[in-house]
């Protein structure tokens, strides 16, 4: 097993589609495609690339830590009680656990995810 893992951004295999859980969703109708491409320590830590198309949705990062760089697409995160943030591509930002706020999809999203539970 090698312990170097490069994320595939454009992966050619079939992904994982979803959508929010219904008492997240704020508006819209987003449609969600992840890409998985590596799980470590113990299923602890997953990787990967993830899509949403446009919508409005409630974070709830509860005790996960997830890293995020944007690869395409834009963002809006407002953290609960705080300000609105926008992130386009190649920004890169985290989540902390006990993040709560609302992910708002302006432009179809493409990112790179790292989450540690």
């Amino acid at each position: 097993m090698s312990l170097l893992k490069t994320i595939d951004t454009n992966p050619t295999f079939a992904p994982r589609e979803s959508g929010p859980l219904p008492e997240r969703l704020i508006s819209g109708n987003p449609a969600f495609k992840t890409w998985a491409q590596d799980v470590a320590r113990g299923e602890t830590i997953h990787s990967g690339v993830w899509e949403a198309t446009p919508g409005e949705t409630r974070s709830i990062k509860g005790e996960t830590f997830e890293f995020c760089h944007i690869l395409s697409g834009l963002v809006e995160l407002t953290p609960e009680g705080g300000e609105p943030v926008t992130y386009k591509a190649g920004d890169s930002f985290v989540m902390k656990p006990g993040f709560v706020g609302i992910w708002k999809t302006i432009e179809t999203v493409r990112k790179i995810y790292v989450t540690v539970t």
